[in-house]
């Protein structure tokens, strides 16, 4: 059996979701527009730049889920994937995802971005799996706080190892392993597999993927 991983934001869709459910708050007024765009983009900037401190943002990030009961967050995740994320998934992403759904491999989504944005997102795209950044939750509401590893750099490896830990199994169960990426902070997974795969690459997951000869598509 083979393994396919895929990142999410700007690989499988054309943007970033964790970006577009922040403006999308501040749109609806929810978030103050003075304070909080201005941070998103900070972050944002820092993402793309590999220097982003990962406690900082998810503290900035998932805050505002902790304001409010599941049930609102849910209407409003209902608007946001209709509005925000139906025009950023790529066509030849889906493509991507069928084509090893079709081969019969084990297919996940691997993001940093939360559970409560991506679960959706990896319905959308028929993918069972998802591995991403998980949230704490006590009484049914979202106290703000991750739980466990968030899902980003070094932690998706280590996540990945225990999702698969679940299953008993580990990546030399397999006789292939693929990961499609976008970013440099993918770097540590992309180490781990067999088939190591850049998507509309960074400039820094450019030069690598160049130096070390690994494939570089474009779902664009």
């Amino acid at each position: 059996m083979e393994l396919a991983l895929f990142d999410l934001d700007n690989t499988l869709l054309s943007g970033d979701s964790d970006y577009e459910w922040a403006q999308f708050l501040i749109e609806r007024g929810v978030l103050d527009r003075a304070e909080y765009e201005a941070k998103n983009d900070h972050f944002f900037r820092q993402y793309r730049a590999g220097g982003l401190d990962i406690r900082e943002f998810l503290e900035f990030q998932l805050a505002p889920l902790a304001r409010h009961p599941r049930e609102k967050l849910d209407e409003w995740h209902r608007e946001f994937m209709r509005t925000k994320i139906e025009p950023m998934i790529r066509a030849k992403g889906v493509e991507l995802v069928r084509r090893h759904l079709g081969h019969r491999d084990l297919c996940a989504i691997v993001t940093s971005t939360n559970a409560f944005i991506t679960a959706p997102i990896a319905r959308e795209f028929g993918v069972e799996h998802l591995i991403a950044t998980e949230l704490e939750v006590k009484d049914g509401r979202f106290t703000g706080k991750p739980s466990g590893t968030p899902c980003f750099r070094e932690g998706k490896v280590t996540r990945l190892e225990e999702w698969l830990a679940d299953q008993d199994r580990i990546l030399a169960s397999f006789t292939a392993i693929w990961f499609y990426s976008d970013s440099q902070n993918d770097l540590p997974l992309l180490d781990q597999v067999t088939h190591p795969v850049a998507v509309d690459p960074d400039e820094v997951l450019r030069g690598e993927a160049v130096k070390r000869g690994w494939q570089i598509i474009s779902l664009e």
